[in-house]
């Protein structure tokens, strides 16, 4: 089996960080290091094939920070708030030697705390042009291990045959062999385009086979899915909770707010600002990428959607969203039901002075 002469290790620390991030404020705030993120297509493709609204990238070396364990840092600011950190080496050598450094790299507890840490300064030092910045952040990571050139070049086939063991062991950062029922499934998943690429994602880790153009594509769609993906989690975590605050809220039954609806218009107005929050940030989130005419960028965002558990993910915020909307409804009604029972009651006072009044002489 041919060297690799040319490979990229890539770490991707990904934290939401915030509500939104002010691009164009940050932009100025960096200066010239800053440039907007163009996703970069494997083939020619249409010009169409960009961000909505482009991330900025900046590399550690304009924001002072220096390379974390030999790896050199570049950061990529998306606009719904989440700060995405991309650690990437080089590698050459022979396969043994790539999956030795696979089993140190999946899941680094080390490099993630040093992620975080970096994270946590440069939310910190441009606060200024981020809504609602988070105190505890979120995050997910991902490794891909690019190769993009081998010292004989060959089909993906041809590697798929002979490196199919390595390449499974390889996302899974395992040191012992895998069962053949384990690593049929992870070859099973996987993308080929041209004769000689191939990708094979998973839930945590992927492996690439191709050009550097084409590896690089595969980065940004790892990246853009796992931004995705963090941001369910999020309004997905966030509902949890105000769903789990809210029905004791409103199952409270107190004399006085019962009469005026005064709970129920407290409990209406802030369903409907966070039903608002959550539609709009989650539309944004979708919509950042438009892969209409790449038919490879489409299929391989399917594909990592699925092994990421995307679309899980989307559906139970999906569901806790029209969950909140039959509570806001029903907020609504007893709203409305409350105010009646206080203009009855009024009613009836009104007439109990009036009779009161009358028996009194004080009234005609």
């Amino acid at each position: 089996m041919p060297a690799i002469t040319s490979a990229t290790i890539t770490a991707f620390y990904l934290f939401d960080v915030a509500e939104q991030i002010d691009l164009v404020a940050l932009s100025a705030a960096i200066g010239g290091g800053a440039v907007n993120a163009r996703f970069t297509t494997k083939s020619a493709a249409p010009s169409y094939l960009q961000y909505t609204t482009p991330p900025v990238i900046v590399d550690g070396d304009a924001l002072d920070i220096t390379d974390v364990d030999g790896f050199k840092l570049r950061v990529k600011f998306f606009d719904y708030g989440v700060l995405s950190l991309a650690l990437s080496r080089p590698f050459a050598g022979e396969w043994p030697a790539l999956l030795g450094l696979s089993q140190i790299y999946v899941e680094n507890a080390e490099l993630e705390r040093q992620a975080e840490k970096i994270a946590r300064s440069i939310s910190e030092r441009f606060a200024a042009v981020m809504t609602t910045g988070r105190t505890t952040f979120l995050s997910e990571d991902y490794l891909v291990v690019a190769v993009t050139r081998l010292a004989t070049p060959i089909t993906a086939e041809a590697l798929i045959a002979e490196r199919s063991e390595e390449i499974a062991r390889l996302v899974r950062g395992e040191r012992q062999a895998l069962s053949r029922q384990e690593r049929d499934d992870i070859m099973s998943n996987r993308l080929s385009y041209l004769a000689d690429d191939l990708v094979v994602p998973t839930w945590n880790a992927a492996f690439v086979y191709d050009t550097e153009p084409g590896a690089q594509a595969a980065l940004e769609i790892f990246e853009f899915a796992n931004s995705q993906l963090l941001e369910f989690r999020y309004y997905d975590e966030l509902l949890d909770v105000e769903l789990t605050r809210l029905y004791p809220t409103l199952q409270q039954r107190h004399r006085w707010p019962l009469l005026t609806g005064r709970g129920y218009i407290d409990a209406t107005h802030h369903l409907h600002a966070l039903f608002i929050e959550v539609n709009e940030i989650t539309d944004r989130t979708e919509n950042a990428l438009k892969m209409v005419g790449d038919v490879y960028s489409a299929r391989l965002f399917h594909l990592t959607a699925a092994r990421l558990g995307l679309a899980s993910w989307k559906a139970s915020v999906n569901d806790k969203l029209e969950t909140l909307d039959d509570i806001y409804r029903f907020a609504v009604e007893q709203l409305a039901i409350s105010r009646g029972h206080f203009l009855e009651l009024t009613i009836i006072l009104i007439l109990v002075l009036e009779l009161v009044l009358f028996f009194l002489g004080i009234m005609t």
